[in-house]
């Protein structure tokens, strides 16, 4: 790339290369490293219950420290608590590594410490690098750098997690699975102390962007007026009834199916591979249609995803799926973080979305825990078409999660508004034939959650700027 293809200032256009570069080593890790922690966790003896509570635990604990960063933020340096935290985050994995072999028997207690640890150190970074990056890229030009950015680290972090899963398979195969684990995991680590060397190329401005107010009495107004209240709570709680079932899939596929670790990575990456290949579709759309609309739309999938789950174990079925899972959490994803952005004032915004943030991750726990839970009492049985195949009470769940994911859907999603007049109206109907080609029975479901509590088929708010594109996101790796 030219010189000053991101800035003119070359400090500035240094230190935005190497975020590039710092996005795709933390992708490695991300994509070669997390995506395998439900399986670790299995692999270090943690039943079902146990991995729920390991996969939704830690990043509720974790997400605190999200306030504790806009606290702490008026008095450390932003680029100080960057490199503090993600030092920390890098470091982490190396007790990890270590666990099985030191301390086998305490394995999934530990595990539930350094996790939180892992995410705690992660959150003490985001809200900072999110407030700095917002400084370094004029908003010109940043739909363009975090699109190229965001690109070049999903294939990272897909590549990542292929080739990771082929190698813990190479490794499984041999009966190594421990020394397999050890490989991809150091890997991340890494990746990760890469990640720590190009954050240390960012470029602190003289005057940062002042520390938000916290407080708060000083914006609940404001932001009921806007419609992000109302936002957070059908986030929050959607969030919920995904968190019902999303922590038991691994376990399904890999303690009950008994797929291999190269065909629980090809399940896995197909619904990260889907998302990459439409997430640019989902933004024209949301750019002509509103962000409210498409999210509208993917929220009658996100119910059928997981009961789909109940109709067969076969590998191939289960990749289609998760096909249809990317292309829904894609949408939804998208849709959400644009509403979020546009309806919290600037001078609210951090503050603001790390309380939402909590929030989304209490309400995963709550909901792994209600799932796990019913996993504790239920019965197990096979599924509709696969009378072969091992029973697991883990169906049950995964049929919980879709009838509450349903009901939040239909009660609630209709209320979430946007400010901005999207520029060409369509139903919600019509936007997934667009986009799937699907009609068959969802049409009068979609006519229910797709209109206002007026009737009206579109919003009739004051115009806004366009919502801010290209913000820097997880890519959800979510099952169902």
């Amino acid at each position: 790339m030219p010189a000053g293809q991101y800035s003119k200032d070359p400090a500035i256009d240094r230190a935005l290369r190497h975020s590039v570069r710092d996005g795709m080593a933390y992708s490695i890790a991300a994509g070669g490293g997390e995506t395998y922690f439900s399986a670790f966790a299995l692999f270090c003896g943690a039943t079902a219950p146990q991995v729920a509570l390991l996969t939704t635990l830690p990043p509720l604990l974790g997400s605190l420290a999200q306030i504790l960063s806009a606290w702490l933020g008026n008095f450390v340096g932003r680029k100080r608590l960057i490199l503090t935290g993600a030092t920390l985050q890098a470091f982490t994995w190396l007790p990890i590594i270590a666990l099985p072999f030191w301390f086998p028997d305490q394995a999934v207690a530990i595990l539930l410490a350094l996790f939180a640890l892992y995410h705690g150190a992660g959150n003490l970074v985001a809200p900072q690098w999110t407030s700095m990056m917002r400084d370094l890229v004029s908003e010109r030009r940043r739909g363009r750098y975090f699109g190229h950015r965001t690109r070049l680290t999903t294939l990272t972090s897909f590549a990542a997690l292929v080739l990771c899963g082929a190698l813990l398979h190479a490794f499984d195969t041999d009966g190594r699975t421990y020394a397999g684990y050890v490989a991809i995991f150091l890997i991340a680590y890494v990746a990760r102390t890469v990640s720590v060397y190009h954050l240390s190329f960012l470029h602190e401005p003289p005057n940062p962007t002042p520390a938000p107010d916290i407080h708060v009495s000083h914006w609940w107004s404001d932001l009921k007026a806007t419609g992000a209240v109302g936002f957070s709570r059908y986030f929050i709680l959607m969030n919920t009834a995904v968190g019902i079932s999303s922590p038991f899939f691994a376990v399904y596929m890999l303690r009950d199916l008994e797929l291999s670790y190269l065909e629980f990575t090809a399940i896995t990456g197909a619904s990260v591979l889907v998302q990459f290949l439409t997430l640019s579709t989902w933004g024209r759309l949301a750019d002509v249609y509103g962000n409210r609309l498409v999210l509208l739309s993917t929220s009658i999938t996100l119910p059928v995803v997981p009961l789909l789950w109940l109709v067969s174990g076969d590998f191939w079925y289960l990749l289609l799926l998760q096909a249809l899972s990317g292309l829904s959490w894609a949408g939804f994803s998208l849709g959400a973080g644009n509403l979020l952005f546009e309806l919290v004032p600037r001078s609210r915004r951090a503050a603001y979305i790390a309380f939402h943030n909590v929030g989304t991750a209490a309400g995963v726990f709550g909901g792994a825990m209600l799932g796990a839970a019913a996993v504790a009492v239920l019965p197990p049985r096979t599924p509709l078409l696969g009378a072969a195949d091992p029973a697991s009470n883990l169906l049950y769940v995964f049929a919980l999660s879709g009838i509450v994911r349903a009901a939040v859907a239909a009660l609630l999603a209709r209320r979430v508004r946007e400010l901005r007049k999207p520029r060409r109206e369509l139903t919600a109907q019509a936007l997934v034939l667009r986009v799937t080609g699907f009609n068959a029975m969802l049409g009068l479901f979609y006519d229910f959650i797709g209109r206002n509590p007026s009737g009206k088929s579109g919003d009739d708010e004051v115009e806004m700027p366009a919502a801010m594109r290209g913000e820097p996101r997880e890519t959800d790796r979510r099952n169902g």
